[in-house]
């Protein structure tokens, strides 16, 4: 079935609901279809992709009835079942059924109508609570590029490299005590930026690289001598 438009989703759609049971008409009032068994109502909106229109029309159609769905072609593709993945998520949160019809008519309900309450992560929670409480001050503004971004263990990195500018070699435990940074042995065995090479069992030191980084770090951020 070539899906051109959004006419080709009706007759499935039809057929569906009427194995389970629906009276299904098209057109009626505002609402592409409309199926109804007993006293229970559904409204289907069809459209040819997921749009802000298609979510805005659904939830219109929430005042009339809880029992909303829109409905879509299938999607194509690994980057089509993500996007459509998503949608379903973004449906769901707004208390509305998805539904996907293939090339060969096949429909396949994702998600029903109703209430949706999300499920809260205690570990993603508890890992957002820790970086806050972690970075010093606000380096980083609100709507800023992911490159380059400020984290917290940026920081602690930033400081083991200035402790071993400042004081060459170092043990691991020192630098912890003296940056202020508490698994900075750490931080600089895993050396994600390269600041850092073990010189000794337990001492790091500071690599070119990572000599060049703090060198230009300070110069970005020293005020100019007037």
């Amino acid at each position: 079935m070539t899906q051109a438009r959004e006419t080709d989703l009706y007759p499935p759609i039809k057929a569906h609901f009427e194995a389970l049971g629906f009276v299904v008409k098209g057109e009626v009032g505002a609402a592409d279809v409309v199926a109804q068994r007993g006293e229970t109502l559904v409204v289907v909106e069809l459209k040819l992709g997921f749009s802000l229109t298609l979510l805005h029309q659904a939830v219109q159609r929430q005042r009339v009835t809880d029992d909303v769905y829109v409905a879509v072609p299938r999607w194509r593709g690994k980057a089509g079942w993500k996007a459509f993945k998503a949608n379903i998520g973004l449906a769901r949160r707004l208390g509305l059924g998805v539904l996907s019809v293939d090339p060969a008519g096949l429909v396949q309900e994702h998600c029903a109508p109703g209430p949706f309450q999300p499920r809260k992560s205690k570990l993603r929670k508890s890992r957002l609570t820790a970086e806050f409480a972690r970075r010093m001050g606000d380096p980083s503004p609100g709507g800023s590029n992911r490159q380059g971004l400020v984290t917290a263990y940026r920081q602690e990195a930033w400081r083991c490299a200035r402790h071993l500018e400042a004081f060459g070699p170092s043990k691991g435990a020192e630098v912890a005590k003296a940056a202020q940074v508490p698994k900075a042995t750490r931080v600089m065995a895993d050396n994600h930026f390269g600041w850092f090479e073990r010189v000794a069992r337990g001492h790091y030191a500071l690599t070119d690289v990572g000599r060049t980084a703090v060198q230009q770090d300070r110069a970005a951020h020293e005020a100019p001598v007037v």
